[in-house]
C-alpha cells in the first residue's frame, strides 16, 4: 500500500516530553510566555528520553573501533547496536546497509558520489534542495510539479519510458513535502521505477518523524533522513539501503576507518584495501553520541506507538487547517488539494502581509516560532505562489519590507511533542494579527524582519 493516513483504531496519546517545553521567552509588548516551538520541520526539539539516554551514556564515552579499553569496547558495541536499531526501525532487508552520515543532505550527496558513471537521475522540481541539487555529475531530468499523486506516477513513467533503457537510472523523491506536508505515493513511484529498470531513493527527512517508514514494504532502494528532525540532536543522519553501488564506489571520505589495509609499494606509493561494509563510507572518528541519539529516538517512537502518534498528529493537522480556513485572508499552499493526506507541516500566505513580517509578529508578540521564506525548496514554493522563477526572495531571507507583497510563505510545523495550547495560541494569534494588525512596528535588518526597538507599540 502507499504511505497514507488510514483509519486508526488506537487511542490518541499525549504529547511526548521534549526539551524546552518549559522555556519562557520575552514578548516585545512586555512580559514573558512559554515558547511555542512550531518549527519542527526545520529541527524538532529533542525528546527528553533521548537526552536522558545520552546523558546516561556520556560518562562512558570512548573511541569507536579504535581501542582495547573497556570504554572503547562499550562505545563500539553501542555504535553497532545503534546501527541494528535503525535497521529495524526502517524495516531494512537482510542485505541492506545502514551508513551513518551528518544529515539527509550528507546522505544524498554520498549516494550521488556513489552512482555509476552515466547514471540518469530523475527528480521532481518539488524536492528540497538536499535532494534536488546533489546530482551535479549525473545526467539529470527535472520533472514538473504534479498536481495529483496519480499525475506524479504518470509523469515519472513517461520520463522513464524515454530514457536510455540500458544505462543505470535513479529516481529521487520525497516521502512528505517539507513545504505542504503532503504525502507522496512512494510505493507506486517505486513500482514505476523498478518496472523501467531504475532504482529509487526516498528522502524521508519529513516522513520518518511523523509516519512509519518500511524500506521493504515500500520497496525503495534507499532511504535518507536526519536525526535533528527525528527528535535527536547532535547532527547525525542515515543512508540505508542497497549496498552494491556503495561497495563499488570510491569511499566518500578517504581516511582511517574506511580502510582495512594500507601498504607501501616498491615505487613509493600506497595500496589501499577498502572496507566493503558501511565502514567504507564512515571514515574518521564517528559521531557516536549522535548515532546513539538517533537509535534512542527510534526506540522512543516505536515504544510510544506510531499509530497513536499519527492519530494525535492528524487531530492537530485538522485543527490547524480548520482554524486557518476560518480566516479568509489565509491561503494554505497545496499541490494535491485539500483532501490529500499530510503530516504536521502546513505552509500559507496571508493577503496584505509580507510573510517575514507576519512570522516576526508571531514570535515577538506571541512567543511562537515558525519559519518563513522558501524553505530550501525554491522551485516548489514559487510554483505554489505562482511567482516568476526570477522574482527576488531567498530561503529564510525575504527582501520585501513589512506590508509589501510577499514572495515567500509562512510554515507552521508540529509533531509528537506539540501541546494543544501551542496550536490554540497559534490559531488565536493568526486571527488577531489579521483582524487587528500587529501591536508593534517592524523593520528589515540583515534580511530579516525584526521589531523596531526604537518604536513604541501601536495603539
Amino acid at each position: 500500500m502507499s504511505v497514507s493516513t488510514a483509519a486508526l483504531d488506537s487511542s490518541v496519546c499525549a504529547p511526548l516530553p521534549v526539551l524546552g517545553q518549559d522555556v519562557t521567552v520575552p514578548l516585545v509588548t512586555g512580559g514573558e510566555v512559554t515558547y511555542a516551538a512550531l518549527d519542527y520541520a526545520a529541527s524538532a526539539p529533542a525528546l527528553q528520553r533521548v537526552w536522558d539516554d545520552v546523558a546516561a551514556y556520556a560518562p562512558y564515552y570512548g573511541s569507536v573501533h579504535r581501542g582495547a579499553g573497556y570504554l572503547s569496547q562499550l562505545s563500539t558495541d553501542l555504535f553497532e547496536s545503534s546501527r541494528r536499531t535503525v535497521a529495524e526501525f526502517l524495516g531494512c532487508r537482510p542485505e541492506d546497509q545502514v551508513v551513518f552520515t551528518r544529515s539527509t543532505t550528507d546522505s544524498l550527496n554520498l549516494l550521488a558520489a556513489a552512482i555509476p558513471v552515466n547514471c540518469q537521475v530523475f527528480v521532481y522540481e518539488t524536492e528540497h534542495h538536499a535532494s534536488l541539487l546533489p546530482w551535479r555529475d549525473a545526467q539529470v531530468t527535472y520533472l514538473n510539479a504534479p498536481r495529483t499523486p496519480g499525475q506524479a506516477v504518470e509523469t515519472l513513467e513517461r520520463a522513464l519510458a524515454d530514457r536510455d533503457p540500458y544505462g543505470p537510472a535513479l529516481v529521487c523523491v520525497t516521502g512528505a513535502s517539507n513545504v505542504t506536508g503532503e504525502l507522496w505515493p512512494v510505493k507506486e513511484l517505486a513500482a514505476a521505477a523498478h518496472a523501467h529498470g531504475a532504482r529509487i531513493v526516498l528522502d524521508a527527512a519529513q516522513l520518518a518523524p511523523h509516519h512509519p517508514v518500511d524500506i521493504a514494504e515500500l520497496d525503495v532502494d534507499w532511504v535518507a533522513f536526519s536525526g535533528h528532525k527525528l527528535y535527536a540532536p547532535f547532527g547525525s543522519g542515515v543512508l540505508a539501503g542497497r549496498g552494491d553501488w556503495l561497495q563499488a564506489a570510491e569511499p566518500y571520505l578517504a581516511g582511517g576507518g574506511a580502510s582495512r589495509k594500507v601498504a607501501r609499494r616498491a615505487d613509493g606509493g600506497v595500496d589501499v584495501d577498502w572496507h566493503t561494509t558501511a565502514a567504507r563510507h564512515e571514515a574518521g572518528s564517528p559521531n557516536v553520541i549522535g548515532v546513539y541519539s538517533i537509535a534512542s529516538a527510534c526506540k522512543a517512537l516505536t515504544e510510544a506507538g506510531f499509530d497513536s502518534l499519527v492519530a494525535r498528529e492528524q487531530e492537530l493537522v485538522t485543527r490547524v487547517r480548520e482554524g486557518l480556513a476560518e480566516v479568509p485572508e489565509v491561503q494554505v499552499l497545496s499541490l494535491f488539494g485539500d483532501d490529500a493526506p499530510r503530516v504536521g507541516v502546513i505552509s500559507f500566505v496571508v493577503r496584505g502581509w509580507n510573510s517575514s513580517h507576519f512570522a516576526a509578529a508571531l514570535s515577538a508578540e506571541y512567543g511562537i516560532g515558525v519559519r518563513d521564506g522558501l524553505f530550501c525548496a525554491h522551485p516548489l514554493v514559487r510554483t505554489l505562489l505562482g511567482s516568476d522563477p526570477q522574482d527576488p526572495g531567498e530561503c529564510g531571507a525575504p527582501e520585501a519590507e513589512p506590508g509589501e507583497r510577499s514572495l515567500n510563505a509562512i510554515r507552521v510545523s508540529f509533531g509528537a511533542g506539540t501541546p494543544d495550547e501551542h496550536i490554540d495560541r497559534f490559531l488565536r494569534a493568526v486571527t488577531e494579527l489579521v483582524r487587528e494588525g500587529a501591536q508593534w512596528k517592524y523593520r528589515t535588518e540583515d534580511g530579516r524582519c525584526v521589531p523596531d526597538r526604537g518604536e513604541a507599540p501601536q495603539v
